[in-house]
């Protein structure tokens, strides 16, 4: 729920879901452009190509992107900004 501070800055409070998933996200996408720049597949290098390791990995990025996806999406609970 997004809050307005006495200085006029809104912050949104986050839970530890949200900010795994966005790690995953970052870790994703950070893989995806070393990818496409320079050929080289970080998260296959750690764990092994088609390693269940790396499967692992993919298969979360992916549950988080879809995670933030539906969460972008998603109405605000309380659209009230508290004002202190």
């Amino acid at each position: 729920m997004p809050t307005v501070s006495s200085n006029g800055t809104v912050s949104a409070r986050r839970n530890p879901v949200d900010w795994i998933t966005g790690a995953l996200v970052i870790v994703g996408a950070l893989n995806w452009g070393l990818v496409g720049l320079l050929n080289f597949d970080l998260v296959a290098a750690i764990f092994g190509a088609g390693s269940p390791g790396a499967r692992i990995v993919y298969i979360l990025v992916a549950l988080a992107g879809v995670y933030l996806l539906v969460r972008a999406f998603m109405p605000a609970r309380n659209h009230e900004l508290a004002h202190r």
